[in-house]
């Protein structure tokens, strides 16, 4: 039986799917994300993989491709742009994937275009062939698909909403270097940067926030009455809005979709984000839909599976 491997590299955990060719998910597994630059890092993935494929209670599994995410761009040329929370020796990571399945066909991605083509897939996007994903999380991931593909850019940097500038006076500056991002307001961070600000700022004892990037702390505030916190959600949704806004006149997507961590409370905030767009956008995208993602952390294993399906000679061949 044909299979399909996705892979998705994340900063604390390697977690890895294995599917049919039309999408079934028939197992997963996990392994604490080493730093993938020696044998022993590159030994401890595949033989996970391995294992993986051997426990599918199938008649003769055979891989016919593997897709891998990763947390950085993929360059034109299939490098690396840059990677800002990991240590990996793509070429290395890649050989040893090879010579491990030698018959699978292999692609890398960007971690957050593979949850915009895992949602595309097999969650919310599937009746959608032009959208944008938003992946609200400890920063902000996006991924935009046009005609079914995802727009890469020659730097691997297409999609990046978490940088687009929506705030030109912020004195802070982003992780990124640069100042008024959007993921400075709009991730589980940036939400609760503006929410103790707006203690700060009027005197106020903050609701109890656990760490820096404890969003559901704002939402529990909100909960509970504090005005703060619905004034840090407003800001989150104007520079939403602004930006996604902006997107549209470039893009004129069928949908945009909402995942990560913060999307979690979607439902809380989903109206005053859609109104804040109209008041942005041209006039005849204001009915663009808004829609919470499905596929939770399972996305970028979808995605990554599914892009090497794509390219994959079983996939022609078949199509």
């Amino acid at each position: 039986m044909d299979l399909v491997l996705g892979v998705d590299v994340g900063g604390t955990s390697i977690k890895a799917g294995v599917f049919t060719t039309s999408g079934e998910l028939l197992g997963e597994t996990s392994v604490r994300t080493p730093e993938l630059s020696s044998e022993a890092a590159y030994g401890l993935v595949t033989g996970s993989l391995k294992d993986l494929v051997a426990s599918v209670d199938m008649p003769d599994p055979y891989v016919v491709a593997i897709g891998l995410d990763i947390p950085g761009p993929i360059c034109e040329d299939g490098t690396i742009g840059f990677l800002a929370n990991a240590v990996i020796d793509l070429d290395g990571v890649k050989g040893a994937i090879r010579s491990a399945f030698p018959g699978a066909f292999l692609t890398v991605v960007n971690d957050a275009d593979a949850a915009a083509i895992g949602e595309m897939w097999q969650g919310a996007a599937r009746d959608y062939r032009s959208f944008v994903c938003c992946t609200l999380g400890t920063g902000v991931g996006g991924g935009v698909v046009v005609g079914g593909n995802l727009v890469l850019g020659k730097n691997g940097s297409g999609g990046e909403i978490g940088h687009i500038t929506v705030n030109p006076a912020e004195q802070d500056r982003c992780g990124c270097g640069r100042r008024g991002c959007l993921e400075q307001y709009a991730s589980a961070t940036g939400l609760v940067r503006l929410y103790l600000k707006e203690c700060e700022e009027c005197g106020s004892q903050a609701w109890p926030i656990e760490h820096s990037s404890d969003a559901y702390g704002v939402f529990k505030a909100l909960d509970g009455g504090d005005e703060h916190a619905k004034s840090a959600i407003s800001q989150m949704c104007e520079y939403l809005a602004i930006a996604f806004a902006q997107i549209a006149t470039v893009v004129d997507p069928s949908a945009f979709v909402i995942g990560g961590g913060v999307a979690g409370s979607f439902d809380v905030f989903h109206d005053e984000l859609v109104e804040r767009f109209r008041a942005h956008c041209l006039p005849i995208q204001a009915g663009t839909p808004m829609i919470a993602a499905t596929l939770g952390n399972q996305a970028g294993m979808f995605g990554s599976a599914y892009e090497a399906l794509r390219g994959s000679k079983w996939r022609r061949e078949d199509d």
